[in-house]
């Protein structure tokens, strides 16, 4: 290939990686489905792209530093201190669930497909992983219950790691068994890459804690530093023992995370932002690499395959993993039938049958396509059925138009309660104790703590809501919680109360208006002015309009007294009242304001 058709070839990789993961975005469905089908497509189908002519030489050792990237930001997230948390579902469901996933896959693959016995396990370990950037876009559109969508959250996060490293030791018994002509040589060679991956992987993520937790280095280098650590171990120890570099990032990821003092976010968020651009880059190359022909001579098979693992093996494992728990059939039987297969198994797949070809393992080329027939298979299939299966179970939690509440202070109790009427689902966030216990005397729901804090993304319950209000009165909270869940809600999602302080502060101190949200109250209210009001008398008050007290009626009744916050429109939803509303409200509305006592105060409407 010449220069202008390479650089054309990368620029076309770019523009459809792009493309695809704003299509996943846009309809909510994981972009390792697009990324797969355009590789196949400019791949295999239409010959477009070719990567072996593309990268040369190269190919192989760029794909073999993007898994180990690939893996090292995923066992950062495996945290020992939360293994209590997350339930004993969720722990059987990655340990004794996992197995029997593995050995389901296994023998199905040795005698359906003829597998050699090593390389089914290994097809069976690559196989029982699904990891977050699978299922979370999944949870979005599905949308199951709270008790749901926590599992198979938690089950993702934490199998990611683990089955990475149970498909590596697989690997590296096989690779050893290769290069030893008995048992007790191939078992010792087994041994030297377990024990060789995991000293690398230790040594190298405590000698890295300890440069972040000394401050050896300057904030602004700790991404860089990072990147050149991993790759770093990932040679060093190929170059010790052959084959224990995956091992060695894998373990070095979970020493690190597990460091006391050590912060791992700011390196974690960089390393998710370039797994995004290794993930689209690396599965158009792999996808366009599939050798079609191969996949379809297996016919039938591939599809008793996935028959196999979506109605036996997944709820065998659903099975085992929720035995003794309050968990009813409908929640067990949507567990069974969501388990999508992702990126570490797409990832290590490649990288792995390109190292067993290279060793005469004739099989080891359908490692690929079967995987990614597996992948497509499951994401495809339970894309499509899972929202309405969830749906005909009752175990789906409505639109997500409910409310996160910034303060559990009194003025954010009784908008709460004001929602709460309106058919809104909330729930209060306060780092005061008296606030949250006063919420909860109230009967309402309350997460104790900083909602932008690291406890918070891991433990926030986000299910059914949509929008949020930043009650606080810091308004620096406020604009914390903007900037926070400006992703997961969207800017016209945000709504906040006016800071009494940054009217008087000229723009270069004043916290910009994409940062705080939308101003709440048609006439905007700052804390302040809410928390007195409502201490002097002025009280939340609903009122549904008819045809014979509309929308005018209502204007000159309360006239300036009202400042109005929230308005549900016939058919149901609920809008948030700011400055710019201009909407009408009709007949069969209901609206909630703050009214001011007046001569008609006690009887503010009709």
């Amino acid at each position: 290939m010449n220069e202008e058709q390479i650089l054309l070839a990368v620029g076309g990789i770019g523009g459809v990686a792009l493309a695809c993961q704003w299509l996943a975005w846009r309809l909510r469905l994981p972009a390792i489905l697009f990324l797969l089908l355009s590789g196949i497509l400019a791949g295999p189908i239409l010959g477009w792209l070719d990567p072996q002519a593309l990268f040369g030489q190269l190919l192989f050792p760029l794909v073999s530093l993007s898994v180990a990237l690939i893996l090292f930001e995923g066992s950062l997230t495996l945290r020992f201190s939360e293994w209590h948390e997350i339930g004993s579902v969720v722990r059987r469901m990655v340990t004794l669930g996992a197995l029997a996933t593995g050995a389901v896959i296994a023998v199905t693959t040795h005698y359906l497909l003829d597998f050699r016995w090593p390389m089914a396990v290994l097809f069976g370990a690559l196989t029982l992983v699904t990891g977050p950037t699978v299922i979370v876009p999944m949870l979005r559109v599905v949308r199951p219950k709270a008790s749901i969508a926590n599992i198979l959250r938690w089950e993702g996060i934490v199998i990611d790691p683990i089955g990475a490293l149970f498909a590596v030791v697989v690997f590296s018994y096989i690779v050893a068994s290769d290069e030893a002509s008995g048992l007790l040589l191939s078992l010792r060679i087994f041994a030297a890459v377990i024990l060789c991956g995991s000293l690398f992987g230790l040594a190298g993520g405590w000698l890295f804690g300890q440069v972040l937790r000394r401050h050896w280095l300057p904030e602004y280098l700790h991404n860089l530093a990072a990147l050149a650590a991993v790759l770093g171990v990932f040679i060093a120890a190929n170059l010790s023992v052959h084959e224990s570099g995956l091992l060695a990032v894998t373990v070095m990821g979970m020493r690190l995370a597990n460091m006391q003092g050590v912060d791992v976010q700011p390196i974690l968020h960089f390393k998710e932002n370039l797994s995004v651009l290794l993930i689209s880059g690396l599965f158009i190359l792999l996808a366009a690499r599939l050798d079609l022909q191969a996949l379809l001579a297996l016919g039938p098979q591939v599809l008793l395959l996935l028959l196999v693992i979506q109605f036996v093996a997944r709820p065998l494992c659903v099975a085992l993993s929720t035995y003794g728990s309050s968990l009813g059939w409908r929640e067990r039987l949507l567990l069974s039938w969501v388990a999508p297969r992702g990126i570490v198994a797409a990832a290590v797949s490649a990288i792995f049958a390109m190292r067993l070809s290279e060793s005469g393992h004739a099989d080891a080329a359908l490692l690929v396509p079967l995987t990614f027939a597996v992948i497509i298979g499951t994401v495809l299939l339970q894309s499509a059925t899972a929202r309405p299966l969830a749906r005909l179970l009752k175990v789906a939690e409505p639109a997500p138009n409910g409310f996160l509440i910034v303060g559990a202070h009194r003025p954010a109790r009784e908008l709460a309660s004001a929602l709460q009427q309106l058919g809104c689902r909330v729930l209060l966030t306060d780092s005061s104790w008296e606030n949250v216990s006063a919420a909860r005397m109230e009967n309402l729901p309350t997460y104790f703590g900083n909602p932008a804090s690291q406890h918070a993304d891991a433990h926030l319950d986000l299910v059914g809501l949509g929008r949020l209000l930043a009650l606080s009165p810091a308004g620096e909270l406020n604009a914390l919680a903007c900037m926070r869940f400006r992703h997961d809600f969207g800017h016209r999602r945000l709504f906040s109360l006016a800071s009494s302080l940054e009217r008087s502060l000229s723009d270069k101190h004043r916290a910009s208006g994409q940062h705080r949200g939308q101003l709440l109250g048609s006439q905007p209210l700052t804390y302040g002015q809410l928390a007195s009001r409502l201490s002097q008398g002025a009280e939340l008050y609903t009122t549904t309009l008819t045809p014979g007290f509309g929308w005018s009626d209502y204007q000159a009744l309360h006239g300036e007294r009202a400042c109005l916050l929230f308005a549900r429109n016939a058919e149901g939803w609920v809008h948030v009242v700011t400055p710019e509303f201009d909407q009408q409200p009709q007949p069969g509305w209901v609206l909630v304001a703050v009214i001011d006592k007046g001569p008609d105060a006690d009887h503010p409407s009709p």
